[in-house]
């Protein structure tokens, strides 16, 4: 398997450093290597110079029979061969060496079949040289270090709004519709705006427009359930007054679809809207479910593995319960197993288990599964679940049970420790 990079070597400021030092790097070897050929070039060409300019004053010298310069001589022992021979053929030529253990330029040229040689002090050249290397190493690493810093900063900047962004998006997928970016660079339209102020200001846009389209579809939803209210109760109570028969059933029957699916679109847009408050006291959680179980009416099995207290609405919460006992009975098989594991409700039948879609992504509005799960129901049961849940600070999943069936899972918030007692 191909190991995996730790998740901050993902990150942008990583990234803007590693790109900041690796081109620093190569800026600083290129021209470092650019300066280091020209100053040594340089430096060698004058130490050449004047060994040459030594070397002519030595064959003067020679020729006449004079006594040769310091530092000059016949078949110097410590000649490099490499010249030597060049001298003994007939030419001129130099080349860095050592005498007496110092860095020397040598000159040598032919003198009777001998090489008659001189040597220059190459030594201040040499340090010359050397220095100028380190000097090109500490400048490029100030240099490094400094840009790094720099680069760091500006990066951080950058990414610090581009975190703030993602987070205001998370929130507003979270549900938050008032959260808001409000980058400064957005609110002056004479001000030039950036790639993140733009990216900033879209998402302000988008949220603003989105909460807007989301208000007018809760108010409208809102509108037509209040109107259907009214003339359905009128119509329930009408439908009291029909002969008893089989079309009188079937009417009643619709009403009460009709009925109760207006109760579900009314507390729908409660929820939507954000303004429920929460009762919250102390209950009993096995109690609690055992009063849902029996007030359903259905055969459910309650298995207490641990009972708890939980601090929670008592009604809401009795809300969630029913609705996933309602949607176990109406869309699954039996039996239907209720379990109580501490602050962990689960509540699974043993059917065709639930769709893709919902495991997912949870519930949607007017949309049912396949199989034994489709043809009943508009989808509201289990979306008032979850945000009845969602108001009192719990959470549901919904999951494939083991081996088959479909099962959700309600954790509960576990109270700090208290004195407990049945709410």
């Amino acid at each position: 398997m191909r190991r995996r990079l730790p998740a901050w070597t993902a990150t942008l400021t990583w990234k803007a450093a590693c790109f900041i030092v690796i081109m620093c790097c190569s800026l600083a070897a290129v021209l470092g290597a650019l300066v280091h050929v020209e100053v040594t070039r340089q430096t060698v060409g004058t130490a050449r110079d004047k060994a040459l300019e030594k070397l002519r004053d030595a064959s003067r010298a020679y020729e006449a029979g004079e006594a040769l310069p310091p530092d000059s001589g016949l078949d110097p022992a410590q000649l490099p061969a490499s010249l030597r021979e060049l001298a003994v053929g007939g030419r001129r030529g130099t080349v860095v060496g050592t005498y007496d253990g110092r860095p020397t330029m040598w000159a040598a040229g032919p003198a009777d079949g001998r090489a008659l040689a001189t040597a220059v002090d190459y030594g201040q050249s040499a340090r010359t040289i050397s220095g100028l290397d380190h000097a090109i190493i500490g400048s490029s690493l100030l240099a490094i270090g400094g840009t790094l810093l720099v680069g760091a900063f500006a990066v951080t900047r950058v990414t610090r709004r581009l975190h703030q962004t993602a987070t205001v998006a998370r929130r507003i997928t979270q549900g938050d519709l008032d959260a808001r970016v409000r980058d400064p660079r957005t609110r002056d339209p004479a001000r030039h705006q950036d790639e993140v102020a733009t990216v900033a200001g879209a998402l302000d846009t988008m949220a603003g427009s989105l909460q807007a389209k989301l208000m007018s579809e809760q108010r409208f939803t809102a509108d037509v359930a209040h109107e259907l209210r009214t003339p359905l109760t009128g119509l329930q109570a009408a439908s009291e007054l029909l002969p008893q028969g089989r079309a009188t059933e079937l009417v009643q029957e619709r009403v009460r679809t009709m009925r109760r699916l207006t109760e579900d679109l009314l507390e729908i847009s409660r929820l939507d809207s954000g303004s429920e408050t929460v009762e919250s006291d102390l209950h009993q959680l096995a109690r609690l479910a055992g009063r849902v179980v029996r007030a359903s009416g259905t055969d459910t099995e309650v298995v207490v593995v641990r009972d708890a207290h939980v601090e929670t609405d008592r009604r809401r919460l009795e809300r969630v319960l029913a609705n996933l006992v309602a949607n176990a009975h109406n869309h699954g098989r039996a039996p239907v197993v209720l379990t109580v594991d501490g602050p962990v409700v689960t509540v699974r039948d043993h059917g065709d288990g639930y769709p893709d879609y919902l495991v997912a992504h949870g519930p949607q509005r007017f949309r049912s599964g396949s199989g034994s799960r489709s043809g009943k129901g508009h989808g509201l049961g289990l979306t008032i679940a979850v945000g009845q849940a969602r108001v009192i600070g719990a959470r549901l999943e919904f999951r494939r049970g083991a081996g088959g069936g479909a099962l959700a899972v309600v954790t509960l918030p576990v109270p700090a420790p208290s004195s407990a007692g049945e709410g």
